[in-house]
């Protein structure tokens, strides 16, 4: 793998491989769950569901099989921090799904990893295997008679809609990855019917730190509603592009200010499914109640055209829909029309205002997050950036239509 061209300091750094093990079965399972609800952990994919509440639902489920999933499918756009934390922190995310299989009751943990990772499946093999040697996975895992867990390595096969979690248990089953309906949940009836907790790589990664360091540390950084650290994955326009941990609510403004992207334009938070926040809102916090993120942060500066920005983003959603539900099946074609229109001077504003009342639609009306989020950047950029958006338009432009 590529080391990231620059990271910041990063709290896993003070966290030994196997103490976060060690620290959750000195811990009873329902202990475990507490310390994580107190913490207010949520999951770092982007969901932002409170993790212990996750893992309490789940343990309270009744089932003599249950699972723990890690989701390492990391498909957005933007994103490589996921890809950074299995090649250097892997054995804390092992730690974290271990403590997981204990507070749960699951005997099987399941690592679905992204098809383009393939690389990385020896490096994780071998460590896998050096917790098997140690009795940290296995059978009475750590010396505890009748805790008996071990961890897996699934492939996915490159589709974006399987970071879904519901999509992510079909394609682990077997299935084409399309999201199911719910209820029922994953932490009743997940994998194999089974009740299964998903998380994010960086979720068990945190949840190992939080097992050594305390529910107390991780509170102290962050806001009421978002607490923690987040780690970020930041592209685009800056000086110093790479992986950094921030805590959660750092503006934009210091964000930037910290990789080297004061002068930007516009920053999208959150990937092609986030928001395209403008210089006139870099005083906005990261953060669950404010603008919240996966961890993309793409950096766009002065010179990029907006419009092409939003058709990049479209023609991805346009490739990667499931096309199991109309609106996100037939509407992200007829936006990225839209923006075609748009760049051939051939939109009207009226069309435009149509071309939104859509994408508003497909938020509300899409069966699964990836059509409820695919119109956000388009959206986002309309809303901000009329003069790149119009400016193909003749009579945007200063002159009368042929």
């Amino acid at each position: 793998m590529i080391a990231p061209k620059n990271r910041g300091p990063m709290s896993y750094d003070t966290v030994k491989a196997e103490a976060g093990l060690t620290a959750a079965l000195a811990k009873t399972p329902a202990e475990v769950v507490a310390t994580l609800t107190e913490s207010g952990l949520k999951g770092r994919g982007g969901a932002g569901f409170p993790t212990g509440l996750k893992w309490k639902f789940a343990a309270e489920s009744q089932g003599q099989d249950k699972y723990v999933i890690c989701n390492a499918d990391e498909g957005e756009p933007g994103t490589f921090k996921d890809r950074f934390l299995l090649t250097d922190y892997a054995g804390l995310v092992m730690d974290g799904m271990t403590a997981g299989g204990w507070a749960i009751g699951a005997k099987h943990g399941i690592i679905y990893l992204r098809g383009e990772y393939t690389y990385m499946c020896a490096h994780l093999e071998a460590l896998l295997q050096a917790r098997r040697d140690k009795q940290l996975l296995g059978k009475n895992v750590g010396g505890h008679q009748g805790f008996d867990f071990d961890i897996e390595i699934r492939m996915g096969s490159g589709a974006y809609v399987c970071g879904e979690e519901t999509a992510l248990i079909e394609s682990l089953e077997g299935q084409r990855g399309e999201p199911r309906n719910r209820p029922p949940f994953p932490v009743d009836t997940g994998f194999m019917d089974k009740p299964s907790i998903v998380n994010n790589v960086e979720t068990f990664a945190y949840v190992a730190c939080i097992l050594v360091k305390g529910a107390d540390w991780f509170k102290k950084t962050g806001t009421a509603k978002s607490t923690g650290l987040k780690i970020f994955s930041v592209s685009g326009d800056c000086e110093r592009p790479g992986v950094y941990e921030f805590p959660m609510g750092i503006t934009v403004a210091d964000l930037l200010s910290a990789v080297g992207g004061s002068d930007a334009k516009a920053v999208q938070i959150g990937g092609a499914s986030g928001y395209c926040a403008p210089a006139a809102e870099f005083n906005r916090t990261i953060a669950y109640e404010d603008i919240a993120t996966g961890g993309s942060i793409i950096v766009f500066g002065q010179n990029r055209d907006m419009l092409k920005v939003a058709k990049n983003f479209l023609e991805f959603f346009v490739e990667e829909s499931c096309g199991q539900c109309t609106p996100c099946r037939d509407g992200n074609p007829k936006l990225l029309e839209g923006v075609e229109l748009l760049e051939k001077g051939r939109c009207s504003t009226k069309y435009l205002s149509e071309l939104c009342s859509l994408g508003e639609t497909m938020q509300l009306a899409s069966k699964c997050g990836l059509g409820q989020t695919s119109a956000n950047a388009f959206l986002s950029i309309v809303k901000h950036f009329g003069p790149d958006v119009m400016a193909r338009t003749p009579h945007c432009a200063g002159h009368r239509k042929s």
